[in-house]
């Protein structure tokens, strides 16, 4: 059970890192108007996504992936939270914004384990 997590948690990541040059738009929609060069860091952060993904997969790097995972998740939160609050603006995805949110703490958790 413990390695069927750790593939899935791998699997998860690294289909994100690719969702971020396949569908652009929707990442760069919940990116706050203050992050520099947009295009450029949904690239980065897409790429950091799936190599850290790619890096659970090896016990040598496993430890790693996971810290940069967790470095990761708290980097991101911000547009989270961005997110969330367009969508409380807008009225729509409220909720899914807003569960999203503890969701980061589950996820940085998650990650630990393979610390």
């Amino acid at each position: 059970m413990q390695n069927l997590a750790l593939y899935v948690m791998a699997g998860l990541y690294m289909l994100a890192g690719i969702l971020h040059f396949v569908t652009p738009k929707v990442f760069l929609s919940i990116m706050p108007k203050w992050v520099p060069i947009p295009r450029i860091t949904n690239q980065l952060v897409g790429l950091a996504e799936f190599a850290l993904g790619l890096g659970l997969l090896f016990t040598q790097t496993r430890s790693l992936a996971a810290w940069g995972l967790i470095a990761l998740l708290i980097m991101v939160f911000p547009a989270n939270w961005y997110h969330h609050q367009k969508a409380r603006r807008k009225g729509k995805m409220v909720w899914v914004t807003l569960i999203r949110l503890p969701l980061q703490a589950v996820l940085i958790w998650w990650a630990w384990l393979y610390t």
